[in-house]
């Protein structure tokens, strides 16, 4: 039986390096050939792999070779609101996470698969619903976050509401003409809104 902290088995680590080389293969099929334009057949050939195998570990298909991370993305909301500085607030974390990440983010601070794969998504409008749909379902998670942080058991409608916003806030500020600002007046409005978090 493995426990905690143990280091990945065998079975575990080929799982994720064929992961890996699906998402890198399609990766560079899609910067090169555009999204639209590559098969999936084209990416399992590309990764040594069979297409039974890319649905295997991708059942969303192509769009998750590029947006599915597994859980990291949750992942990294939780430790962005549970690892804040003392004394700062979840919102204030939350903006901080958001600010560190493309679009937001100095390109040279990025590292490059991640740049590129944003940059990818942001030129790419068939992903864009994709993308909102991987960020929202973190809405549930996040709602939980705040009610901790706000010192309740179970989050309350307010909880999810909020969640909600700040899940949609990147891709809208995304959007203007100074991302930053828009991001930073956005979280500055919620703050407002929510003073206790």
């Amino acid at each position: 039986m493995a426990t905690t902290g143990a280091a990945p088995g065998r079975r575990e680590r080929k799982k994720a390096a064929t992961r890996k080389a699906l998402a890198d293969a399609a990766l560079e099929l899609f910067l090169e050939h555009g999204y639209e334009k590559v098969t999936i057949a084209q990416i399992a050939e590309a990764a040594d792999t069979a297409t039974t195998t890319l649905f295997a570990h991708f059942p969303a298909g192509k769009e998750a070779l590029i947006l599915d991370d597994s859980g990291e993305r949750e992942a990294a909301l939780v430790q962005a609101v549970r690892e804040r500085p003392e004394g700062g607030s979840a919102l204030e974390a939350l903006h901080a996470f958001f600010a560190g990440r493309a679009p937001f983010a100095d390109e040279r601070d990025l590292p490059e698969r991640y740049r590129r794969a944003s940059q990818l998504v942001m030129d790419t409008p068939a992903l864009w619903p994709y993308a909102r749909k991987v960020w929202v379902a973190c809405q549930e998670p996040l709602a939980r976050l705040f009610a901790e942080a706000a010192g309740r058991s179970e989050p309350d409608e307010s909880h999810h509401l909020l969640a909600r916003y700040v899940l949609e806030t990147p891709d809208l500020a995304s959007s203007r003409p100074d991302r930053k600002a828009a991001l930073a007046e956005a979280f500055r409005r919620l703050r407002l809104a929510w003073p206790e978090l």
